[in-house]
């Protein structure tokens, strides 16, 4: 890759991802104190879109995705008995949307992998001690998941590009959550 192929890269992902960018933001702010880890995901103007439901009081860590008039929209779940750590998000009818998964070799980025389905495959970087993660598809990223925007403890932000299934992008920004905090 060339000089002026980075400087367009960066150029296009600015337009998406900068101040003034097209991708829709979120906003995940878990409650400190919750039973069976609840908690919703605003849109930048800071309405409630989206609802994580922790299932208390399972043997996999489960995690059902609602929009905002109770509807499910899918289910996170990890997966027991693997080598790594590896979370499935399924939609509402059971059946398979992407399965989330570290990379069993990282040293020096985490790494995961997101087998989609229906689509291409997504990769994740980023660093666990600043939650900072970029999620890519074919080396272009298409979306972001940061803690650095906010100052509020265990608040994130996410960025979508237009381009991306939002259900999957949030799914997997939960997942990564889950993962990376041991729940």
């Amino acid at each position: 890759m060339g000089i002026g192929e980075r400087r367009a890269r960066r150029k296009q992902e600015r337009s998406e991802f900068g101040p003034r960018g097209t991708a829709v933001r979120y906003r995940m702010r878990e409650k400190l104190v919750s039973f069976g880890d609840d908690f919703w995901i605003e849109d930048g103007e800071g309405r409630k879109v989206v609802r994580v439901d922790g299932k208390a009081l399972r043997l996999r860590n489960t995690l059902d995705l609602e929009d905002a008039h109770g509807e499910a929209l899918c289910r996170i779940q990890t997966r027991v008995m693997h080598l790594r750590d590896t979370m499935t998000v399924e939609r509402p009818d059971g059946s398979r949307m992407a399965t989330v998964h570290k990379a069993l070799v990282s040293p020096l980025r985490e790494r995961w992998k997101v087998d989609v389905e229906e689509g291409e495959d997504l990769d994740v970087q980023g660093n666990i001690v600043d939650h900072e993660y970029v999620v890519e598809r074919d080396g272009r990223k298409v979306a972001e998941v940061s803690k650095r925007w906010f100052r509020i403890r265990d608040t994130y932000g996410v960025q979508v590009a237009r381009d991306l299934d939002t259900t999957l992008a949030l799914a997997v920004a939960v997942a990564l959550d889950a993962m990376t905090d041991g729940r």
